[in-house]
């Protein structure tokens, strides 16, 4: 690390690295974020440059992977594992399969650690069940899952609505979780910092187009499927889902919030989470948005490693 500035105060400690891509962000332009960052420690620093060019090499072809099933609960779950080491679970975002996250962070997490990706409730080879889609029956199917698995302890990465997810496991079930990462994060509820009222009114419209048949859901989804799996992914329109932040200050694990400044989802919310969860990390990328592991592979994977060797 290079240029490192600690700023002392009173509280849990809070450890910030802003990666920039062409320029150092301000000091102040991140202390006048929100008045909630008043009592709390931050470091600000820069990382060693790195080449977002990714090597063919570096990828690793998940669909070459056989899928396994198991059962949980009312539904069976689509997973496939790689790797060697301690595992680490990977929770997808709204509609997304196991098979779209980014190769090149997959290949630099099993180097040393055993992978467990999955499809989530009604997504891709995971059947629906009968239970309602929610925030917290996907917490239950993937505590189940690790159960399933055998897996008593994991790490465990979750993003977009993957990180409701994460969040609500971590907090039901702490026993299960080793250390967090949360990407493209917010908490939910009120605490939260909402996305502009355009994102939000979009949203709103896909929902009632699809309602009215007038949007088609994507491919190998059905409409039901794709409605609640929107309605639980936009926790601003989640009716069955308060949001999780007030919990958040029980959580006694190593926690990375990765956020992207020009993310859909305000990069503030990560500043929210951290500030709550005693000893948290941030890391906010310059210029990246909600799919900021695609746009900087290296960079996202460089903070990831960074973080599982630093921690325990």
């Amino acid at each position: 690390m290079q240029g490192l500035k600690k700023i002392k105060g009173n509280g849990t400690s809070l450890l910030i690295f802003i990666i920039v891509l062409s320029l150092v962000i301000p000091t102040t332009a991140v202390m006048n974020t929100g008045n909630y960052l008043g009592t709390t420690t931050f470091v600000y620093g820069q990382l060693d440059q790195i080449n977002s060019n990714n090597s063919t090499n570096s990828l690793l072809k998940t669909q070459n992977i056989p899928v396994k099933k198991v059962h949980v609960g009312d539904i069976d779950i689509a997973y496939k594992t790689f790797g060697k080491g301690e595992p680490f679970l990977l929770i997808c975002g709204a509609g997304m399969n196991m098979d779209a996250w980014e190769p090149s962070t997959l290949k630099s997490l099993s180097t040393n650690h055993t992978v467990v990706i999955f499809d989530n409730r009604g997504v891709g080879n995971t059947t629906t069940g009968t239970k309602p889609f929610s925030v917290q029956q996907f917490a239950n199917d993937t505590a189940g899952l690790l159960d399933a698995l055998k897996i008593q302890k994991a790490d465990v990465l979750g993003f977009s609505q993957g990180s409701f997810t994460a969040q609500q496991l971590i907090v039901t079930h702490p026993e299960k979780v080793k250390r967090l990462i949360l990407y493209a994060a917010s908490c939910g509820g009120k605490e939260s910092i909402s996305p502009s009222p355009e994102f939000l009114k979009s949203s709103k419209d896909f929902i009632n187009n699809l309602t009215r048949g007038i949007a088609t859901p994507p491919p190998g989804f059905t409409l039901n499927t794709t409605m609640q799996q929107n309605k639980v992914g936009i926790s601003w329109l989640a009716t069955n889902w308060s949001g999780i932040c007030e919990q958040l200050r029980n959580i006694s694990k190593p926690t990375l919030v990765i956020a992207g400044t020009d993310d859909v989802v305000p990069v503030a919310n990560s500043l929210v989470i951290a500030a709550k969860i005693p000893g948290a990390w941030v890391v906010q990328i310059k210029g990246a948005g909600h799919d900021l592991m695609f746009q900087y592979p290296d960079k996202f994977n460089k903070v990831l490693q960074t973080f599982l060797s630093t921690t325990n």
